[in-house]
């Protein structure tokens, strides 16, 4: 099988083709979408000889690989990337400009999935990019979720949550398998037997499921690479009763079909309720389930299990997948015969656990009743493995009951349940953080016992973000540059940004680097005019805050900081001309059952609603809060963006990317030492970061001393006059209600010590405001950050997992 001719006529020919016999339509009489599913086939066309290929390699020579289990996958729209990674974009635009269309029309046509909820999903996104374009033997499994994270609105400044069907106009970039179906059990009950005097044990379920598998193409950049992302879709073993529907019960006869494909319905299910919580575990082991089996299936009939950790890595993204130990261990043991002991050996070398909090609450743990009753027979394998680490612990450190209270996997208050974490970290070969900081923390402050028990297993790969997709695609002025000052190697070699250091002393050059900020600001004025109605202020800062709504990463310390500025103006305490001209863009979703975080959302709208609309402000002070932020306008915001907010409690954020795609598109960050700013201000200088508040000793110290809040307000007169103007009613209409418990919180709680790193922070703003005033100097820090980031590049991510973690070499 061969590739369409790589010329424009031999796109032209593949894509009216695509277009008349798989869309059956004429051109003259297609749609838009029609357009956008004839392209988006035509570039599978070219990837798709290659993509068979590297399947069909991997089968014959069985090298080792890696499953990279991922609750979610954030991947942005597919159409550009996929037209960069195969070189088609220039043969594809002048393909259908002769066939008299727009490609950047259908650009705009295609509906990104939004299968991820923030970093943990992005990142995922740029794993697998990098494994393709490295050449690794991988593949990454999750779930397909119909109605991914909700697409959100505002009402009254309100965040509401609605369904985002990003389905509903056809998906051209997947392939369903359905003949490759796996199938998933659940509840029931265990029994055992004697099998030749060995004690077997039978898991006979309650119900069943299928999982469907929808693969992707993966491509690497231009390097003829295509690695494959299979995502699972649940749908009944008996979907349809004919007697029951014939009976007359309708609903009853489809009742099957709707209880499986609820598994799959929605990316994180809210899980107050018990029902939630159900169904996130289901929806958790239903993907590992499949995508284990699904891998075992692909080995030779005569394969020796015992050779298995030669031949896979699973890599457990976070806590969601480490269910797949105790089934790893099912089917070993229970459907393939094999000694227990034997069994627990293989799989302590087949998993590895990526750590990507350090918030406890956040480190999933599930009720013993709940699992038992789900999986009861996973639920006895968890037991097993904890009491025989347990007697490792005993044995090693006596009978110490509160450092074997401390290290069981099974928790006992404040309800019995299973630490998912410790369980990782038991079963795991290695235990990573994701940033030095981090991995630092989590052995020292989360899993402290563990990393004194097996201090082997404990390392750092610092998080990094695809340079194809946040630097090549998303920002094409930066790209160019690049290339005229680096030549084009940079797209696979970040380290190669190193070179630009000189440049920075080159007028010329800034200049350069200055139009192309501007003209990404005039970029991002365009879209939010289009999507949204709203305007980035001529001249202005672009002061960018994207991120999920938590009040750890302390978008309230933000809001204070507008508030401030606002109530200075207004109070006459400074004249408006004072101000630089600021514009705050801000992007966040908040989980639907996080209500402080959806109060949050709806004073920062509030306070856009009036700051926008003083005319004593005299525009020079703006706040943006465009709904449903995403990767598609991540990729405007990010090129235009001036300074980065990378404002989390220090010890809080593991690591964070955002930092990092903002700094590599030159903006300079104002941060605190947290996550990954730590190695971000270290190379970029401390001349180029703004660095405020507490380091995490510090925090510490302050949390142990006993942190009371209001001591802070009443000694800081700027922050009291701002946390008044709030509590005042003055942002809500007169209505002192609104916004009382968010004041309250800050006054009495303050879990994240906004209060105690205000005044840290509004002296780093005015010196932000000074640097900013000299535009020359701002723009040689700009491009100082970009050179002096190249560490963040995914791809050395992935090297780093592959030396330290994986031994996973490439196959190019």
């Amino acid at each position: 099988m061969g590739a369409p001719p790589l010329t424009v006529d031999g796109f032209v020919a593949q894509f009216l083709h695509n277009l008349n016999y798989d869309g059956g339509v004429t051109l003259s009489a297609s749609s838009t979408n029609d357009r956008y599913l004839a392209l988006a086939c035509t570039v599978r066309d070219y990837l798709m000889a290659r993509w068979l290929e590297d399947q069909r390699a991997q089968l014959q020579h069985q090298a080792k690989s890696v499953c990279y289990l991922s609750a979610e996958y954030l991947l942005g729209r597919q159409l550009d990337n996929d037209l960069i990674a195969s070189g088609l974009a220039e043969i594809a635009t002048e393909a259908l400009a002769t066939c008299g269309i727009d490609i950047a029309e259908l650009r705009g046509h295609e509906i990104e999935p939004g299968l991820g909820n923030g970093g943990l999903g992005r990142l995922a996104a740029c794993f697998v990019d990098s494994l393709a374009t490295l050449g690794v033997p991988s593949t990454g499994y999750g779930i397909r979720y119909e109605y991914g994270i909700f697409r959100q609105t505002f009402e009254d400044g309100q965040q509401v949550e609605q369904p985002d069907a990003w389905l509903a106009l056809g998906s051209p970039w997947e392939f369903p398998h359905p003949e490759q179906a796996q199938t998933i059990s659940f509840g029931g009950a265990t029994s055992t037997s004697d099998d030749a005097g060995v004690t077997r044990t039978r898991w006979t379920p309650a119900w069943t499921v299928h999982a469907v598998p929808y693969n992707y193409m993966v491509p690497g950049f231009q390097n003829g690479r295509v690695n494959t992302l299979r995502l699972w879709s649940a749908v009944a073993t008996d979907a349809f009763d004919l007697r029951i529907f014939n009976a007359g019960d309708y609903e009853q006869a489809v009742r099957a079909q709707t209880f499986a494909e609820n598994i799959s319905k929605v990316l994180y299910p809210e899980d107050s309720t018990p029902q939630g919580k159900e169904l996130r575990l289901q929806q958790q082991y239903f993907f590992v389930a499949a995508s284990i089996a699904d891998f075992l299936d692909r080995l030779p009939a005569d394969f020796d299990l015992a050779r298995l950790p030669d031949r896979v890595i699973f890599q457990l993204n976070d806590t969601h997948p480490v269910i797949a130990v105790p089934e790893l261990m099912r089917v070993l043991v229970d459907e393939r015969g094999m000694d227990w002991d034997a069994a627990w050996a293989i799989a302590q070398q087949c998993f590895a656990y990526t750590c990507h909090t350090l918030l406890p609450e956040a480190l999933e743990v599930w009720p013993v009743e709940l699992l038992g009753r789900l999986l009861p027979r996973h639920l006895e394998i968890v037991y097993r493995i904890n009491e025989e680490f347990l007697a490792a612990v005993r044995a090693r450190y006596g009978d110490d009951e509160m450092r074997i209270r401390d290290m069981s996997i099974i928790a006992e208050f404040p309800e019995r349940s299973v630490r998912m974490a410790y369980l990782a970290a038991v079963a795991g070969s290695r235990v990573n953080g994701v940033a030095e900081l981090h991995s630092q923390l989590l052995r020292e402050r989360v899993l402290p016992a563990f990393a004194e028990f097996f201090p082997q297993k404990f390392t750092n790969v610092t998080n990094g973000v695809t340079p194809r997709r946040f630097l090549r695609l998303a920002n094409p002025g930066l790209s160019a540059l690049l290339t005229e000052a680096l030549g084009d190697g940079w797209v696979t070699d970040l380290d190669r940004l190193r070179g630009l250091e000189p440049f920075a002393e080159d007028p010329s050059f800034r200049a350069a680097f200055a139009e192309v900020k501007a003209a990404n600001k005039r970029r991002l004025n365009d879209v939010l005019q289009a999507r949204d109605g709203m305007a980035v202020g001529d001249g202005h800062l672009v002061d960018v805050m994207v991120k999920r709504l938590h009040e750890y990463k302390r978008q309230l310390l933000k809001v204070l900081h507008v508030v401030s500025s606002y109530e200075s103006v207004v109070s006459g305490r400074i004249p408006v001309s004072a101000l630089q001209p600021r514009t705050v863009l801000f992007g966040a979703k908040a989980a639907p059952g996080y209500t402080m975080a959806k109060r949050i959302i709806h004073l920062i709208n509030a306070v856009g609603s009036v700051v926008n609309t003083d005319p004593r402000l005299d525009g020079r002070l703006q706040v943006l809060f465009p709904p449903n932020y995403n990767v598609t306008l991540a990729e405007s915001v990010i090129p235009a963006a001036d300074l980065s907010e990378q404002i989390s409690l220090a010890g809080k954020e593991a690591s964070g990317t955002g930092n990092m795609k903002f700094a590599l598109n030159g903006a300079l960050t104002i941060g605190t030492d947290d996550g990954a700013n730590v190695e971000i201000r270290e190379l970029v200088g401390d001349d180029n970061f703004f660095l405020f508040g507490m380091a995490e000793p510090e925090v510490d110290r302050l949390d142990r001393a006993g942190y009371r809040p209001s001591e802070v307000y009443q000694a800081d007169a700027e922050l009291r006059r701002a946390i008044d103007l709030i509590a005042s009613g003055a942002l809500s209409g007169g209505d002192r209600s609104v916004f009382e418990p968010i004041v309250s919180n800050l006054l009495y709680e303050d879990r994240f010590m906004v209060l105690a790193d205000f005044s840290a922070y509004v002296a780093a703003q005015a010196r932000v405001d000074a640097a900013y005033a000299d535009q020359d100097a701002w723009t040689r820090s700009a491009i100082l950050n970009v050179a002096r980031c190249g560490f963040f590049s995914s791809d050395r991510s992935i090297r780093d997992y592959i030396d330290r973690i994986w031994h996973t070499p490439p196959t190019l």
